[in-house]
């Protein structure tokens, strides 16, 4: 498939989601093309992801380092550079790169396979749990709290706990007590 034909595809694919997935495949196929990796998907977009929706954001947050190559691919899609945000109104979307790099090397991610052979990176879901935990904590964003609550119920039993824990409890996150107080809740 061309770029024309994946543009097209994206204007054709009526879940928010999906339509925000193939975007971020295109882009790692430009970003491919030229020898570079792939973006992560974080955020509001990989929370939708893996809540099936049941969470929704607008955006699609990218993590990704080399600005200039992905500045590059955005414009062969035609999204336009408008304060913080890439953004296209052809496709309705609007893209985020809010930070260059995940914050540990074993990250692990989660690869989706998507239509005509696209895939995407997706922040691994313990990371993601992470994250949420950060914003309802430090941030006090109750939408937050609830969504780590729900992720961790619908993915208790395939969560590697051993690395959760550990990420919870390093002092740049210090949310360990309310992961175990969360864990506590779904082994009853």
């Amino acid at each position: 498939m061309n770029i024309r034909e994946i543009i097209d595809k994206i204007r054709k694919t009526e879940s928010p989601l999906k339509r925000q997935l193939l975007a971020v495949a295109l882009v790692s196929e430009l970003l491919d093309e030229k020898g570079k990796d792939a973006p992560v998907v974080i955020g509001g977009c990989a929370l939708s992801y893996y809540s099936r929706e049941v969470y929704f954001t607008a955006d699609i947050d990218l993590a990704y380092a080399d600005r200039e190559a992905l500045d590059d691919a955005l414009k062969k899609m035609g999204f336009k550079k408008e304060g913080r945000y890439w953004i296209s109104d052809d496709l309705k979307l609007a893209v985020e790169v809010p930070v260059s790099v995940l914050s540990g090397e074993d990250s692990p991610l989660e690869i989706v396979e998507l239509d005509a052979g696209l895939q995407c990176k997706i922040i691994g879901i313990e990371d993601l749990i992470i994250d949420r935990l950060n914003a309802c904590k430090h941030w006090k964003y109750e939408v937050d709290c609830e969504m780590a609550d729900l992720l961790i119920r619908k993915y208790a039993e395939e969560l590697d706990w051993e690395y959760l824990e550990k990420q919870a409890a390093k002092p740049d996150n210090n949310t360990l007590a309310e992961l175990l107080q969360l864990k506590k809740k779904v082994e009853k």
